[in-house]
């Protein structure tokens, strides 16, 4: 029964997606017929597939008592396994319930945020049918990593996630910026899936299977797990938006603000953190690959971390947000915890997916993205101020709520590394990750309290628009998902939930009854905290007109272009690849074509020549044909002499 939930898992929201695709487009204003019952038949699968999904899920977690596996073999190519077949267990469960509540409450959301407006030129709203197929799709592709017991499985809910994530940020075609973000975020994951490309190849050839379980159990060298473990971090990197190929993720804020929700929150970002989780083994036997991964994991922790101190856009904000939360995540798996790494995920899908849903929420209210406009929308709309409270106090680790035992989780983990040694990876990297995370706990404050601030209090910088809080099928995924950013934490107490995420390896802070524990050293992260929001405060309230990012003077600049990061890749890595192909282009056109084109010239003129000596006329030919004759003649006749 256990196998049988695990397939049909990922199995009914792509089946609802792959029906959902065939399905004709909404009607557009110039009144084409049909469209309207597609559209409600979209709504259907997309929400039916969804609930669906999330039903499953909850029966998995319910009935899965350890690790399960069931496979059966697909392909066996010259000893090269491949195998049909899930690999189950606590962990997979929690993350598939977080994948699915996220994924139904966008597929809700996305009814009333891409309704067609009573003023609108263009209805974005005759594409909704391939819209929440897609999503489908994605969520489908998930949950297909989650429950996956085969690497060449995974891979392909990896590269299938990729696929749906360029087409639903591409969604709205009509901004100018979104095919390019698309492209972006589709070109730069790619450069991240050849490294795990590779690196599934590397251990299916070491094993002679792509099985999990085999992978795991087999004796490889320890030459082959630190390749293969590189070459999987690059595809990590790529997924997860971590240093250096973290870039396109701000910029897939082009897409529709349900989408950023569902990519931020539980879908291709936590798929790269559960790929380390789910082979952590492999990476605690290459230490190595541990040590690039906290290196990288704080970098990006930070860098997330001050690049959303400056953003204007709310949707930028909580991006670069998202950045440095995963730093956290992976620095919790750098310092030997994929426990708290995974805890940290389950929250971060709660207070993410609600932030980007209540920021919908607004920008559907106020028109604009941009934090400089806003202000003064606590008074007119009270449930979203209060939601949004809700998640950034969760973000920013604010106790009790979710966020702030999960990051306590890491903290404490990292700071046993740091000080007793007891990672896989050397002490010094749990002194990175340690102090990369309490500096990230006081930026977190202070850009969540900007936040907070710039958009909900203070007087109304458009006194033209009345916002107001959203209709029932905007405000309900929003209050539903506020009950576990709040609560979601207090669960790491419960002992039938810690087990569920336990590994084998370091055990994670607290007993041995939970994720999470009170200690002194929960004092200085708080202390941060506190640091940070009364910074920000204080900078507010000596102008409340004012930016208090105008306090970071010269560095603000370079922040809010995340380090001119992006114009580093423009330059080292776009620039050359263009300019390798003006000279492939112009190689092709004047080498290759120009050899064909000659030739095909020369033998035109040869033609053309031929074709002017056979167009003499009358008199002049038979003169030829008389004289070819009398050379011919004298010539045989000198021979025969000559004989």
């Amino acid at each position: 029964m256990t196998g049988l939930l695990g397939a049909l898992l990922p199995a009914v929201p792509l089946v609802a997606g792959l029906l959902g695709l065939l399905l004709p487009p909404a009607p557009r204003r110039d009144g084409a017929t049909g469209g309207d019952r597609a559209r409600t038949v979209a709504v259907a699968l997309g929400v039916t597939g969804a609930a669906g999904a999330l039903a499953l899920a909850v029966a998995l977690l319910v009935t899965v008592d350890g690790p399960t596996e069931a496979s059966t073999t697909w392909v066996d190519v010259g000893g090269l396994m491949v195998t049909l077949g899930v690999r189950l267990d606590g962990a997979a469960a929690l993350v598939a319930v977080a994948v699915t509540a996220v994924a139904l409450a966008v597929q809700v959301y996305s009814i009333g945020y891409l309704r067609r407006g009573p003023h609108d030129d263009i209805d974005v709203d005759h594409r909704y049918p391939p819209y929440a197929a897609q999503i489908s799709l994605f969520t489908g592709a998930m949950l297909l990593v989650v429950v996956a017991g085969d690497l060449i499985m995974l891979l392909v809910g990896w590269e299938v996630m990729g696929l749906c994530s360029y087409l639903l940020i591409a969604h709205d075609r009509r901004l100018p910026g979104a095919p390019a973000a698309a492209m972006k975020a589709f070109l730069v994951t790619r450069v991240g899936d050849v490294g795990f490309l590779l690196g599934i190849a590397l251990l299916g050839v070491s094993t002679g299977s792509f099985r999990i379980a085999d992978v795991l159990a087999h004796d490889h060298s320890g030459a082959t797990l630190t390749a293969a473990g590189l070459l999987l971090l690059a595809g990590v990197a790529g997924k997860s938006a971590q240093f250096p190929l973290h870039t396109w993720l701000p910029d897939a804020m082009a897409g529709p603000t349900p989408i950023s929700a569902l990519i931020h929150a539980a879908t291709m970002v936590a798929a790269g953190v559960y790929a380390v989780a789910r082979l952590y083994p492999l990476f605690t036997a290459a230490p190595v690959t541990l040590t690039v991964l906290g290196v990288v994991g704080a970098i990006t922790l930070l860098l997330g971390a001050l690049a959303a101190t400056a953003q204007d856009d709310i949707k930028r904000v909580l991006a670069w947000s998202t950045v440095s939360q995963l730093g956290y995540m992976t620095g919790a798996l750098a310092v030997g915890s994929p426990s708290a790494a995974l805890f940290h995920l389950l929250t971060h899908a709660a207070f993410k997916a609600l932030l980007f849903l209540a920021a919908g929420v607004v920008i559907h209210a106020v028109g604009t993205t941009l934090m400089s406009e806003m202000g003064g929308l606590r008074r007119t709309m009270p449930v979203t101020f209060w939601c949004t409270v809700v998640g950034l106090g969760a973000l920013a680790g604010v106790p009790p709520l979710a966020g702030f035992w999960s990051k306590d989780g890491v903290l404490t983990v990292a700071e046993s590394a740091a000080l007793e040694g007891t990672g896989p990876a050397p002490s010094w990297v749990g002194w990175l990750v340690w102090i990369a995370g309490l500096l990230g706990v006081a930026i977190t404050a202070w850009y969540a309290g900007r936040l907070l601030l710039r958009a909900f209090f203070g007087t109304p910088r458009l006194p033209l628009v009345r916002p107001h809080d959203p209709p029932a099928v905007l405000r309900w995924p929003v209050l539903l998902l506020t009950v576990p950013a709040a609560l979601l934490g207090l669960a790491g107490f419960v002992g039938a939930f810690a087990d569920r995420l336990r590994f084998p390896t370091v055990p994670v802070a607290g007993s041995e009854d939970g994720l999470v524990h009170l200690a002194p050293g929960v004092l200085l992260p708080l202390a941060l905290l506190l640091v940070g929001a009364v910074l920000v405060t204080l900078g507010w309230r000596r102008d409340p007109t004012a930016d208090p990012a105008v306090a970071l003077g010269p560095l603000r600049p370079i922040f809010a272009r995340a380090f001119r990061l992006d114009d580093v890749q423009h330059t080292l890595v776009v620039r050359p690849v263009r300019a390798l192909a003006r000279v492939a282009r112009t190689g092709d056109e004047v080498v290759v074509d120009g050899a064909v084109e000659g030739s095909g010239r020369a033998v035109s003129g040869l033609g053309a020549g031929l074709a002017t000596l056979h167009r003499a006329a009358l008199p002049r030919a038979a003169a030829g044909v008389l004289a070819g004759a009398l050379l011919i003649g004298l010539a045989a006749a000198v021979i025969g002499v000559n004989q």
